[in-house]
């Protein structure tokens, strides 16, 4: 007898690796999953459900569903069979660029709602299940930012700090009752949102900051940043496709970095307990190298730096 279709409920699917998530999981050939897609606004439906094709309605479902508030989570539950998750995907996120000085708390905050306390939200409400059925799957979006600091990205790398240690604590636990949890870990993804914060941030006023950080974020960060999503960004379709294989895996990992050409980058502060290397070596690439910071971008995207710090397998 064939086993049941886990049901898989996703956040933040309107777009980007929600939604190309959604898509590979029901779209699957072997119907292993019935796939909750969720969003905050079902206005902005229409590009995953012309994407589902013939899945809709038969192995995806879309859904509407407000990390930031419980009784939009709680209905979006109570609309499943049974109420029953059995891999719970956090993706739902937004980002903040920006000089610190410029931004405020309540924008701030807003980040935190979201990426952390919309995760956190969303596990309350399906860990009651999973514990009583002994077993379950928890896949966090999360980030390189969540593993280091980046310039200019103090808040929501914040975020993506809190997630990680939040779900590393709670994997530990979380075994005794046979739940997994995975923290992927993306590098820059290539999507519209991307390219459209990028753009808003250029023009943008930032109030209350000096003129040195402004000419810092806008000529410097800004120019670098764009060559880094063009060198090294990946699609959400592969990032996708990275969590497809960790969802399907007998033995999950607890993380997943999705971009082996950023491995060079994130390998600077595992190689210095310390943090000396990683702050003195970005501080130097970015404020008095930009030129080598371009050069080392681009042999990582031809794969010649790649091929020197690959991994190999043990």
């Amino acid at each position: 007898m064939a086993d049941c279709p886990r049901t898989v409920l996703i956040s933040g699917c309107s777009s980007g690796i929600g939604l190309e998530l959604a898509v590979q999981l029901a779209q699957d050939s072997r119907q292993r999953y019935q796939v909750v897609a969720t969003m905050r606004d079902l206005g902005k439906k229409g590009t995953l459900e012309a994407a589902a094709g013939k899945a809709l309605g038969q192995t995806l479902t879309v859904a509407q569903m407000d990390v930031c508030s419980d009784e939009s989570v709680a209905e979006c539950l109570s609309c499943i069979q049974g109420g029953e998750v059995d891999v719970l995907v956090n993706n739902a996120g937004v980002g903040l660029v920006g000089p610190l000085e410029g931004l405020n708390l309540a924008t701030m905050q807003n980040v935190f709602d979201t990426n952390f306390f919309g995760a956190v939200r969303l596990v309350k409400a399906v860990l009651p299940g999973m514990k009583r059925r002994q077993q379950g799957h928890i896949v966090v979006v999360s980030s390189v930012m969540g593993l280091q600091g980046v310039v200019f990205n103090d808040v929501y790398a914040a975020s993506k700090f809190a997630l990680e240690g939040f779900f590393e604590s709670l994997a530990v636990q979380l075994l005794q009752f046979n739940i997994f949890i995975s923290l992927v870990e993306p590098g820059p993804v290539a999507t519209d949102f991307e390219g459209k914060l990028l753009e808003q941030v250029s023009t943008a006023e930032f109030p209350g900051t000096d003129p040195d950080t402004l000419h810092y974020f806008r000529d410097l960060y800004l120019p670098t940043s764009r060559e880094l999503f063009r060198s090294v960004g990946q699609s959400p379709q592969d990032v996708a496709q990275v969590i497809v294989k960790i969802i399907s895996s007998t033995r999950p990992p607890l993380r997943q970095q999705t971009n082996s050409r950023y491995y060079l980058l994130t390998a600077l502060k595992a190689a210095d307990p310390s943090g000396h290397l990683y702050v003195r070596s970005a501080h130097r690439l970015l404020f008095r190298w930009p030129r080598l910071l371009n050069l080392v971008l681009r042999c990582l995207a031809c794969g010649c730096l790649h091929t020197c710090t690959r991994v190999q397998p043990r």
